[in-house]
């Protein structure tokens, strides 16, 4: 295992995050309390001290195991979770990005957590209803109070992010370090304006989904996607289904596991990329880590980059067609180090 500095901070986490949605089975497809133990501890002994969790995964149960799993040797691990989403329904104040939901959500996390602070504190989906100073301020109040140590944002289109940030940095506030959101071969729509962004603004990037709800390690294509958590979101695509069928070519030919070429495309991705590993299993967790091992060649990733690639849509694709306009036929001459 390898770390990287968090964004535009001197914090350094593991290359692969801990994803822990399935730290719990009260959603009904998470793994036992003993399960997540061997998870964790895989994950651990790997190397990896970066762990993701949320307020409302597994009903509060996420948070209290992992709060359990890191008390022997809490300040070694960067422990994240995140506020927005609801814990009681029905009451408009015990959900949102606010700052009187940010507040509560926090002391009722620390308390799950067993800790006095959290490393880091996600804002987990934007609401469209917060202004944005009322969101930093609050969140740099909870950093002067020691409460948390970084912020980030997660699930939040890319013109928000840089106003905010800008705004944080005008007015001396803490400023997102990290954003977070989904990112695969089967979704690469954040290539258009998000990713660009992160590189841009210095910003570490976890990446949920990297496997695509398990498409990717190309089970579906041969098996019922009733059959898995795929079929949460509907049908899968023929596109999808070819993607998959690619990465397990690639697996084959290079003697690992599709789940090791899926995750690989995203760290291999410039900037950075962390993936967020998932798993109710400690095969596939020990499975996933196993990416370490190895590298894509260029030949690879050239295949894959053909058979998900996507279109940029506008502005993005007509700048490119207009280079010659705008640099009058001399593009290729320019070194661009920020390119």
């Amino acid at each position: 295992m390898r770390y990287k500095l968090f964004g535009r901070t001197g914090l350094r986490v593991s290359e692969l995050a801990l994803g822990t949605m399935t730290f719990g089975e009260e959603w009904g497809w998470g793994a036992s309390k003993e399960v997540s133990k061997e998870i964790f501890d895989a994950y651990a002994n790997a190397g990896g001290n970066f762990i993701d969790t949320a307020n409302r995964y597994t009903e509060g149960s996420s948070e209290r195991f992992v709060g359990e799993f890191v008390a022997a040797d809490r300040d070694h691990f960067v422990v994240a979770t995140k506020y927005t989403l609801w814990d009681r329904q029905g009451d408009p104040n015990f959900s949102g990005n606010h700052r009187k939901n940010m507040v509560r959500s926090l002391d009722e996390s620390l308390k799950r957590l067993n800790t006095d602070y959290v490393d880091l504190f996600w804002l987990h989906a934007w609401d469209f209803t917060t202004p944005v100073d009322e969101i930093l301020r609050g969140l740099d109040d909870l950093v002067s109070s020691g409460k948390i140590h970084y912020i980030a944002i997660s699930d939040t289109p890319a013109w928000i992010v840089s106003r905010a940030n800008m705004l944080a940095e005008l007015r001396g506030w803490t400023s997102f370090a990290g954003l977070q959101l989904q990112y695969s071969l089967l979704e690469r729509t954040p290539e258009r304006d998000l990713l660009p962004m992160a590189r841009e603004l210095d910003l570490a990037v976890t990446a949920w989904g990297a496997l695509g709800s398990g498409v990717l390690t190309g089970k579906y294509n041969t098996q019922d996607a009733s059959e898995g958590r795929a079929a949460m979101w509907g049908d899968i695509p023929k596109r999808s289904l070819k993607i998959a069928a690619e990465v397990v070519a690639i697996a084959e030919e290079i003697g690992c596991s599709p789940s090791q070429v899926a995750l690989n495309w995203v760290r291999q991705q410039p900037g950075t990329i962390i993936p967020v590993l998932g798993a109710r299993k400690l095969a596939q967790i020990e499975d996933n880590l196993g990416c370490l091992d190895h590298a894509l060649e260029d030949a690879h990733l050239n295949r894959l980059e053909e058979v998900s690639q996507i279109e940029l849509g506008f502005p993005h694709q007509f700048l490119i067609d207009a280079r010659d306009f705008v640099y009058g036929g001399t593009f290729e001459q320019i070194d661009n180090h920020r390119r």
